[in-house]
Order: C-alpha cells, then sequence, then structure tokens
C-alpha cells in the first residue's frame, strides 16, 4: 500500500487484545482497520505510539445519561457532557438505558433518547431498554419490535417501588427475550428485606447516609441474585446480574456457573474502590458514596477482584449514575435528606479505565490482556457489538485509545468532565492515563482537549449477544419443560 492509503498510521506501539500482545503498526482507512503489520507506511495522519499502550477503546455497558430517576431526578449529564466525559476517560462506545416509566410507550421512549443522543454524542452509542410495566402490547408487539430493531438487551429490576417487577412478570419478560433473543440484564436486590430494613431504621431515627449500606443488606443482593438465576432457568434464558458487590454473590454466580447455569454478571468500580464506610461522614456527606447496592467491605473487594480474574465477573461497567450534590440531585430535601430519600448513584464514567489500568494492571493484579477483556472485548461480545466493536483487528472499527503508563495523575473533580460536580475518587493517585483516542479513526481527545463536534457519534444497532450462543446444553428435563410451555428461541 502506498502512504495515501491510509488516512490513519499508528506506529511503533505496543498493541493489546484480550488473547496476545504485540508490536506492530495500524493502518485506518475510512473509520476502519485494514491493516496491522510492522513498518507501514505513513498515512496522511501519522501517529508514532512509541512508548504507549495501544488498546482498543473501551466500551461502558452500563451508564445512565441524561435519564430520569424512578423518583423523578434527572441525570446531571446529557448525552454531550457525558459522552465527552467517557472519551476522556478512554471509551468510545456506551450502552445507555432507554427508561420506561410505568405510563410510558416503549416506541415514544426509545424515539426520545434517540433523537437526544443523536444531536449530542460524541462517540458512538446504543441502548439498553428498561423495562417497568410488561403489559400485553409491550410483550406481544413493542419488545419484539425493539429487539429486531437492534437494542438486544432489557434492564429489569427486582426493587424500586416504581420500577420492581414481580416474579411473574420477570419470567413474561424472559420468554420473549428467549423468542427474540434478547439478555435480560437484572438488578438484583430483595426488596422487601431492604423496606422492612429500611422501615424499622427510620422508626428509630437513623437517617444518615451511612445507614443507606445497613438497609441494602448484603443478603438482599445474594438472595435476590439466587432467585433471578432460579427463574432465568425456569425461562431457560441467560440472564446477567448487574454491579455485583458482595462476596457471596460472587459465590452465589460463581456456584451456578460451576453447575452450568447461563449467568454471566458485572461489576463496577465502586465495588473495587470503595467501602460502606466512605458514606459515614458528617451530615449529608456521606451521600456522594451512596449507590445500590453500597460498596460492602475490604473482604467483597477482594471478592470481587478474584471475580473478575476468574471470569465469574464477565465485565467491568461504570453504572455511571450522576446527581449533582444539591437539591436538583443527591439531596431533594437539602440537609434534611434522609438515606431513603437521597437520590441513589455514583459517577464514575470518566475514572473507570484509569482506576483499574492503575490498579489492575500497574500494580499486577491483572495483566493488560485481562484489562481489554474487561474493559472492551467481552462488553461487545455479550452484547452483539463483535467483531466491529472490541478488538484492534482488521475489518474492525478503529476505535484506539493511546495510554501512557508513565503518567501520574492526582484526581479531582475539577479536572473531570463530566457536570456532576464532585467525584467519590477525589485525592487518588493513579498511574497511567489515556492520552489519545481515536473513534472511527477520527481523533476524538488530543493534547486535553475536544477534537470532534456534539452529534458525531453514530448509533449503533446490535446483533445477538453472544450468550445465546454460548450458554451451557439445557438438559433433558429442561428442554422438555420448555418444549411443554411453549419457550422458543429464534436461531
Amino acid at each position: 500500500m502506498t502512504p495515501a492509503s491510509f488516512d490513519l498510521t499508528i506506529r511503533n506501539g505496543r498493541i493489546s487484545n484480550a488473547d496476545r500482545t504485540f508490536h506492530a503498526d495500524i493502518g485506518v482507512r475510512d473509520g476502519v482497520i485494514v491493516a496491522i503489520a510492522p513498518n507501514l507506511p505513513p498515512g496522511t495522519q501519522d501517529i508514532d505510539a512509541s512508548g504507549r499502550w495501544v488498546l482498543p477503546g473501551g466500551i461502558d455497558s452500563h451508564c445512565h445519561i441524561e435519564q430520569l430517576s424512578g423518583m423523578g431526578v434527572m441525570c446531571a449529564d446529557d448525552f454531550y457532557s457525558g459522552t465527552v466525559s467517557a472519551a476522556f476517560g478512554g471509551t468510545t462506545t456506551i450502552l445507555s438505558f432507554a427508561a420506561q416509566h410505568r405510563n410510558d410507550s416503549i416506541p415514544e421512549v426509545v424515539q426520545s433518547y434517540s433523537r437526544l443522543a443523536a444531536e449530542k454524542a460524541v462517540i458512538d452509542y446504543g441502548f439498553h431498554l428498561i423495562l417497568t410495566n410488561p403489559d400485553e402490547t409491550a410483550l406481544r408487539e413493542h419488545l419484539p419490535k425493539v429487539i429486531r430493531d437492534g437494542i438486544t438487551s432489557l434492564k429489569v429490576y427486582m426493587t424500586y417501588d416504581k420500577l420492581k417487577l414481580d416474579d411473574y412478570q420477570l419470567l413474561e419478560v424472559m420468554a420473549v427475550a428467549g423468542e427474540e433473543g434478547a439478555l435480560i440484564m437484572m438488578h438484583a436486590e430483595n426488596h422487601d428485606m431492604i423496606r422492612w430494613i429500611a422501615h424499622r431504621l427510620l422508626e428509630r431515627g437513623h437517617v444518615a447516609p451511612k445507614f443507606h449500606a445497613v438497609a441494602h443488606d448484603k443478603l438482599a443482593e445474594s438472595e435476590a441474585t439466587n432467585r433471578a438465576i432460579a427463574l432465568a432457568r425456569l425461562a431457560d434464558v441467560p440472564v446477567l446480574i448487574v454491579h455485583v458487590a458482595g462476596r457471596e454473590t460472587v459465590e452465589v454466580i460463581r456456584n451456578a456457573r460451576q453447575l452450568g447455569a447461563a449467568v454471566y454478571a458485572e461489576s463496577c468500580p465502586q465495588y473495587l474502590f470503595l467501602e460502606a464506610d466512605d458514606s459515614d461522614l458528617p451530615g449529608v456527606e456521606g451521600a456522594k458514596f451512596c449507590c445500590s447496592p453500597p460498596p460492602r467491605d475490604v473482604d467483597s473487594q477482594e471478592a470481587v477482584w478474584d471475580g473478575l480474574k476468574d471470569g465469574t465477573l464477565g465485565v467491568y461497567s461504570s453504572d455511571h449514575a450522576p446527581y449533582r450534590f444539591d437539591e436538583t440531585g443527591k439531596l431533594p430535601k437539602g440537609d434534611a435528606t434522609t438515606f431513603k430519600e437521597m437520590a441513589n448513584g455514583v459517577p464514575g464514567i470518566e475514572l473507570r479505565l484509569p482506576l483499574l489500568f492503575s490498579e489492575g494492571v500497574m500494580k499486577g493484579r491483572i495483566s493488560i490482556e485481562e484489562f481489554v477483556a474487561l474493559t472492551a472485548t467481552n462488553h461487545a461480545r455479550m452484547y452483539g457489538l463483535a467483531p466491529r466493536k472490541g478488538a484492534i483487528a482488521v475489518g474492525a472499527d478503529a476505535d484506539i485509545v493511546l495510554w501512557d503508563p508513565e503518567r501520574s495523575v492526582c484526581v479531582n473533580a475539577a479536572m473531570l468532565h463530566d457536570n456532576v460536580g464532585y467525584t467519590p475518587y477525589e485525592g487518588r493517585v493513579l498511574q497511567g492515563w489515556p492520552e489519545q483516542v481515536f473513534s472511527r479513526g477520527r481523533c476524538v481527545v488530543r493534547d486535553n482537549a475536544l477534537q470532534v463536534e456534539r452529534g458525531t457519534g453514530q448509533y449503533i444497532a446490535r446483533g445477538r449477544p453472544d450468550p445465546l450462543a454460548s450458554r451451557p446444553t439445557p438438559s433433558l428435563e429442561r428442554g422438555r419443560f420448555s418444549e411443554l410451555v411453549g419457550l422458543q428461541r429464534r436461531d
């Protein structure tokens, strides 16, 4: 090939995919990687990546952007600030949520979120559908159409008064997911356990943020996870448990997988780097650390690390839930806000990758290949983005990030690009940082400056999630039951 053959060449880098690390040059044309080989000629844009790690762009498959919560609180980030923040942290694709509330029409929800993202996103994006009203129209008409149009994952809740589905409804949704080839994402916490504990805490005047973690007991998470797996086994569909926090939950998932259950799981930075005790601060300051499920303790942190290492937890997402620390977000009643009234969630979309790179790769807890798998490749496979996303490979989109392993950064909220105004990781010193970010061959971030305009990201219609192709073979008894009750799966 001649120099003019490439729009972009990235030379002299140390390239890591999920399966291996090697030295080569990358040639890009029309946003796609067309060559990977030593000594490629310079392209129109020529980047010398000497001393840098060249990695696939991150995929964040769990983030809440421009979304109204079940409590009626709007996220701090819209699709511009949210995707800009993601890009500065080395993420080139997000899967956010199109959230149906009880009275919402699914087609109108999808149309609204699609319009907002198309106008503002600076990197590529797709959606999961949050489903709160699985009525007959939703199950028979709207869900099948949404799935066939490329939203191939559905999030459902086992808790929160305005979001939760009962077990019968969950089975109904699972049946449709099985028929249409979609993946169920489950927020697994036992609603009545949490409600029962919270009621008694509030009765006794225990209202501070630290009691959020007490109410969301680890047993509420592990019990609901076990039940979610049982429901999915009954419906004979895969399920992905989101934001796993506690040791017992990790063990429930690991044991079920060893028995052949098609259960997958995710964890997030807050469960590696925060603890419940972080919320034990004066006044309402501890609300900055509160999310559901809550961070646990050092023992659970170690269990999450182990789960990431052995594949029990296959994806690492941010669960970015950005609320400002004021009456518009975390504290609807100001200093009088109780733990039950504050907005749930912590920001993390920009620091997701730097935290894991620094504390995982640079400290030897995970390999660089495991980092790539957990932050990009497994997301692409899990959610139907592969082979277009998640790897540096010929034919894939040129979503590429150059990491400087020598750069040390002290985190502070002012350096971040979200609209939250605080970070629970304030003051942490991280080693290694994303230096240049490319999305489909476009330079998105360079010299700590945004290089693209709002609305230049693209919607990605997703294919069949990989778990449906790789799930364990059902037992004869399970298969016979599925046939008897009419559960059928699209090939």
